[in-house]
């Protein structure tokens, strides 16, 4: 089986997540069904009386999200502590937002019977890789990310730390630990992506090919280098009360998101009072309606519905009328998670035993990626190289 991580974003219902059958995880609704990510790989298939070819190796796709899948896949999914602490924190918060997240991927529907849900901070070859491709990632490249730029400049020097600086090497770790083929990511992060990809074509370059053969080892790349994976709806989704803004966790204003565990008249009051426009009717893609184009993408998304339906039957609504139809999909959608989601958090035998059971699962995988980089400092491990192809 290939590897697959999947995540959802904590700020708007999560797309991408996709599990079937039973086992404790339970089965996803619906809803949550119809909305499930498509990467699978056709096999290869011979007839007459010539073998049968190998299947094609199906592709892995590598994700993670901070604390505040289909049969076809062997499925990982990780909760990003180590990133959740490059600005300040409170250490009794982050270990509850911490399970919390957990609870939340369970409670989206992920059977623990067929995935692994750990987190990061519980596999240690995040940490020791990243420390590794740091020694071969100039600081230039680092001073380029704008995210860095936008948040140390609101912090100020005093307040940041260098963790902030050096925070997109471990994103790169998290991903090539697994030797992913896609990354599931939205628009904003394909900087981060880039610099992911770079980094993994500068260290095959470096101890790859040739020279690592002379070492004694099978030679080639040491890391795949991954693509992105934009999903066509809700690749960015937008605040509430600014369409030109990224819908955020660590926004100010809670008005600006919905979350997940949001109860329902919270959500009727941020629907009732995000922003609108003027203009009549409702449509997509209007650069001068961004506010519409995002309430638009959100109803999309949550529905499972196509663009086309979404105009057919919300073009002539008016605004009073569309934030109606939005906050009872938005209500219907996160209802089953939250309800699912305190059936766990009130069990946390249970919880602990999921993680503890994908931590487990997920070093086994990524500490074969930790042994294959380290030749180069210890090269009896070398001959535990396993092909990445």
């Amino acid at each position: 089986m290939s590897r697959t991580l999947l995540s959802h974003i904590l700020h708007r219902p999560p797309p991408l997540l996709a599990s079937r059958g039973g086992g404790r995880g339970g089965a996803l609704p619906s809803r949550l069904r119809t909305l499930r990510l498509n990467c699978s790989v056709a096999e290869a298939t011979a007839s007459g009386d010539e073998a049968p070819a190998p299947p094609a190796r199906k592709k892995r796709v590598v994700s993670g999200v901070q604390p505040t899948g289909v049969d076809l896949y062997e499925t990982l999914f990780f909760i990003v502590d180590l990133h959740a602490i490059t600005l300040p924190y409170e250490a009794p918060q982050l270990s509850k937002a911490t399970r919390s997240t957990a609870a939340i991927y369970l409670a989206c529907g992920i059977d623990s019977s067929k995935a692994s849900i750990f987190v990061q901070s519980h596999v240690r070859a995040h940490v020791e890789l990243m420390w590794l491709l740091s020694s071969s990632t100039p600081i230039g490249w680092l001073n380029r990310m704008i995210q860095f730029k936008e948040k140390s400049r609101k912090a100020g020097d005093e307040n940041v730390g260098v963790a902030l600086l050096t925070y997109p090497v471990l994103m790169a770790s998290d991903i090539l630990l697994y030797q992913s083929d896609l990354v599931p990511v939205g628009e904003d992060q394909t900087q981060h992506l880039e610099l992911t990809r770079e980094i993994a074509e500068r260290v095959n370059n470096l101890y790859g090919g040739r020279k690592w053969k002379k070492m004694g080892g099978r030679g080639g790349s040491l890391f795949k280098v991954p693509e992105a994976l934009i999903p066509p709806a809700g690749a960015r989704v937008m605040s509430l009360t600014d369409g030109l803004s990224k819908m955020s966790k660590s926004a100010p204003s809670d008005q600006s998101r919905i979350n997940l565990l949001d109860p329902k008249d919270v959500i009727m009051n941020k629907i009732k009072r995000c922003k609108t426009d003027s203009f009549p009717g409702l449509e997509f893609d209007n650069p001068e309606r961004p506010e519409c184009n995002n309430l638009l993408s959100i109803y999309q998304i949550i529905t499972g519905k196509t663009k086309e339906e979404v105009i057919r039957e919300c073009e002539n609504m008016n605004w009073g009328s569309f934030k109606t139809t939005l906050t009872d999909a938005l209500i219907d959608h996160l209802q089953p998670i939250q309800v699912r989601y305190e059936e766990i958090m009130s069990d946390p035998g249970y919880l602990d035993g999921v993680l503890l059971e994908g931590s487990g699962k997920a070093a086994e995988i990524a500490d074969i990626t930790l042994n294959n980089f380290t030749f180069h400092s210890v090269a009896i491990k070398v001959n535990d190289y396993q092909s990445p192809e």
